[in-house]
């Protein structure tokens, strides 16, 4: 099946949502760039943090793990510009994220943070890692039909969230 159809079909399940989505758009998202980790995050401004929602490595990053948004280039990129944020070295992901040995110890060395946005909110990301150099010019042209399908998991899950009290739940 194309993976956008069977994105398109797993949105429309009633049961089991929003992890069937957010499982739908790992898969999505490995059928058009690669992935070896695949996570998706909210993103909460007035606190200035995201929340990981969906990991498809929940031993070494599991969800509801939050952290500080960044200040610097991946802020800029993502937030400010409302742009595909890539590193595709170590050297370049050590540069922006703390937990860089645990992404090398995975075999990961480049990364797509693509920006989900509805509205002109950003909602939040999908991340995808895989090996050193993987996103080249093509992966990260295929990157943007992410965005999309990443944006309307995040609406999804606001639908079935019980976090309250959020900036992501606010209207």
């Amino acid at each position: 099946m194309d993976p956008f159809a069977e994105f398109s079909a797993a949105l429309a399940e009633e049961t089991g949502q929003p992890e069937r989505s957010f499982a739908a758009l790992e898969r999505l998202a490995e059928a058009c760039v690669g992935i070896r980790l695949f996570t998706l995050m909210r993103f909460d401004t007035d606190s200035g943090e995201g929340e990981r929602i969906y990991t498809n490595r929940p031993e070494i990053y599991p969800v509801t793990g939050r952290k500080p948004i960044p200040e610097g280039i991946w802020s800029e990129t993502l937030f400010a510009r409302r742009e595909i944020f890539v590193a595709n070295s170590i050297e370049e992901i050590a540069a922006v994220f703390p937990d860089h040995e645990i992404i090398r110890s995975l075999n990961c060395g480049a990364v797509l943070n693509i920006p989900a946005i509805a509205g002109d909110q950003l909602l939040g990301c999908a991340n995808c890692l895989d090996s050193e150099g993987a996103y080249n010019a093509e992966r990260q042209l295929k990157a943007r039909r992410l965005a999309q399908p990443a944006a309307e998991c995040l609406l999804l899950e606001r639908r079935f969230s019980n976090s309250g009290g959020h900036s992501w739940d606010k209207q």
